[in-house]
């Protein structure tokens, strides 16, 4: 464990045991003495969500605007962090209309939501886009953390072979682009993102893997010595911080090992690391991973592909048996239409959990949730018209950040405001600021 007499306070304080080096939440025990912790000195982070193919907008966007406005049924999940969220309404991403390329627009959706950039058609290996806002972000601030950004997934990544209308699947599996033509792969096993974040340190990897296998041990197991000690020098306050803390890895591993128990007793199949059976499950240990790592400063910048747009995954969850995408397709039929609602408000219900954690989580005089700005979104608004204007968009958190959470934000749809001015808001917010990305027209005032 680091050492505490006296010394510059260390963000990242880690327990330490066999191979493992375990970042620690925001404990005010830790900080020098007198020094209280403030919303300048506090991490700040951003976050960004992505809803594959769309929604029905009739059913997501309220009615009224401001801060008297009445949720609607798709976002109706959001009640218990209503103060805690901005719904932005009108926003556009032009760069995923066609602008003479002609068929795509799943790929161009899925390219365009964080670049803000035309993707070149092909399905080759001259893929070109432009770079993405969190890896402009993980450029500027990432030096702050051990890992300058984590992009997580749901869908097993592909980064080469014709997907939609001629564009490579680089466009349609990945959200984060390093470079114009670098695409950065989400990791869609949650039990190499939950080692990557907190897994063994490369000199003892191998033996703290053949005691772990040997003895069944967790992760706490090995830095529990060290936890033992930071107790007895925490307040009361901090200590029962740390123990939830703890509790949460545990519970996160305890879920990834019964999801391996569940593929491990299907016959003849090729099992996967770590992936849980239901979709469900699968969402909530991504969002408790990104929890976590935003808990222990372990990055500041995050983006989670919930399923690539154009995804056809069935969700028995809610019982739709079809395919997502397929459903899309609906013209006008109301049975398909009410099919893709339920869909819409299963991915909120997960989204809104995930927020409640975010909130219950104290960080100096306020929570988590206050100092971290994440957007929730889609590339598309009516994937049934192809339309990209008018997208659905959720700002969530951000308190500290200068953010106004509590109100519907509506601008003129057929102004198309680019989204990528919401973008150049948020660099500037977390302290990496830039003069323009993408399609932008300068930063979006009045969030």
């Amino acid at each position: 464990m680091n050492k505490l007499n006296n010394k510059p306070f260390e963000r990242r304080t880690f327990l330490r045991g066999l191979g493992t080096a375990m970042a620690l939440p925001w404990l005010e025990s830790l900080a020098p003495r007198g020094l209280r912790a403030t919303s300048t000195e506090l991490p700040k982070r951003m976050a960004f969500v992505y809803m594959p193919n769309g929604a029905i907008m009739p059913q997501w966007t309220p009615k009224q605007t401001g801060r008297d406005y009445e949720l609607s049924p798709t976002l109706k999940a959001l009640e218990p962090v209503r103060d805690q969220i901005q719904i932005l309404s009108g926003l556009a991403h032009e760069k995923a209309e066609a602008n003479g390329d002609g068929g795509g627009d799943h790929a161009r959706a899925n390219a365009t939501f964080l670049t803000a950039s035309q993707a070149r058609k092909t399905a080759g290996s001259d893929i070109h886009l432009g770079v993405s806002v969190d890896q402009v972000a993980a450029a500027k601030v990432g030096h702050l953390t051990r890992f300058p950004s984590v992009e997580l997934g749901c869908d097993k990544p592909r980064g080469s072979g014709k997907c939609d209308s001629g564009y490579s699947c680089a466009y349609q599996y990945n959200m984060a682009w390093k470079s114009e033509n670098q695409p950065v792969p989400p990791e869609h096993d949650p039990k190499l993102a939950f080692e990557r974040l907190f897994g063994a340190e490369k000199k003892d990897t191998a033996k703290r893997n053949a005691i772990s296998e040997k003895y069944d041990k967790s992760l706490l197991d090995f830095v529990l010595d060290d936890a033992k000690k930071l107790q007895k020098q925490l307040g009361q306050t901090d200590r029962h911080k740390l123990d939830q803390y703890l509790t949460s890895v545990r519970e996160i591993e305890q879920r990834i090992a019964r999801s391996q128990d569940e593929t491990a007793s299907i016959p003849d199949f090729k099992k996967p690391s770590g992936i849980p059976s239901s979709h469900k499950e699968h969402l909530r240990l991504m969002y408790d991973i990104m929890l976590l790592a935003f808990q222990s400063d372990s990055t500041r910048i995050l983006t989670f592909l919930q399923g690539h747009d154009g995804s056809n995954r069935s969700f028995n969850e809610v019982g739709v048996r079809e395919g997502h995408h397929s459903l899309t397709h609906h013209r006008g039929d109301k049975n398909k239409i009410e099919k893709i609602s339920r869909i819409d408000r299963f991915y909120m219900a997960n989204f809104a959990e995930f927020l409640q954690k975010m909130d219950g989580v104290q960080e100096g005089e306020g929570t988590l949730l206050d100092n971290c700005a994440i957007i929730y979104g889609s590339g598309h608004s009516d994937a049934n018209r192809h339309d990209h204007n008018d997208l659905p968009v959720v700002l969530a958190g951000g308190r500290n950040l200068g953010y106004q959470p509590g109100r519907h934000m509506a601008w003129e749809v057929d102004k198309n405001t680019p989204m990528a001015n919401l973008y150049l808001t948020m660099l500037d917010r977390i302290g990496a600021p830039i003069e323009s990305l993408g399609d932008s027209t300068g930063p979006l005032t009045g969030v």
